[in-house]
C-alpha cells in the first residue's frame, strides 16, 4: 500500500481563519488582484471579447477587452480593477475568486450555496442543543426546589 501524501493545497477546514497582517504597506494588493483577474479570465468560458461584452451588459457601462487586459497586467499598477466591477466580472466568469480572496484577507471563509445552508443548519443545531440542555437543567432545578 503506497504511503499517503498530505494535500498541501487544501487548508484545514476546521482552522479558525485569521485576517491578513496589519502592517505598513501590507495591503497593497494591486499585483495580487491583477493575477486573480487574469486567472479568472483564463478559466472562464469564452475569450476576453465575450467576457467584456457580458460585463458590459451586466453593468450597463462599456467594458472593453483592452480594459480587461489592463486589469490583468501587474505592470499597469494605476489601472487596477475597480471594485464596482468585481461582482460583474465574477458573474461573467462564473467564479467566486475575488469574493473568496477578499473574505480570506479579512479573516473569513466563503461559503456558497449548499455549504452556506449546511453551515447555517449546523449553527442552528448547536443553538437548539444548547437550549435543550438549559431547559433540562432548569426543569431539574425546579423539581428540586419544590
Amino acid at each position: 500500500m503506497p504511503a499517503r501524501r498530505r494535500d498541501a493545497l487544501t487548508g484545514d477546514l476546521f482552522a479558525i481563519p485569521e485576517a491578513h497582517v496589519q502592517a505598513p504597506a501590507a495591503y497593497d494588493f494591486r499585483e495580487n488582484i491583477a493575477e486573480l483577474v487574469a486567472d479568472m479570465l483564463r478559466h472562464a468560458e469564452g475569450d476576453r471579447f465575450d467576457i467584456a461584452a457580458r460585463v458590459s451588459r451586466l453593468t450597463g457601462k462599456e467594458v472593453s477587452k483592452w480594459m480587461l487586459d489592463a486589469y490583468t497586467s501587474p505592470a499597469r499598477e494605476e489601472f487596477n480593477l475597480p471594485f464596482w466591477l468585481a461582482a460583474a466580472i465574477e458573474v461573467a466568469c462564473e467564479s467566486h475568486t475575488l469574493t473568496n480572496w477578499l473574505t480570506t484577507i479579512r479573516g473569513g471563509r466563503l461559503l456558497v450555496g449548499r455549504q452556506a445552508l449546511d453551515a447555517e443548519l449546523g449553527k442552528l443545531q448547536r443553538v437548539h442543543d444548547e437550549t435543550s440542555r438549559r431547559i433540562r437543567d432548569l426543569k431539574r432545578q425546579m423539581g428540586r426546589s419544590e
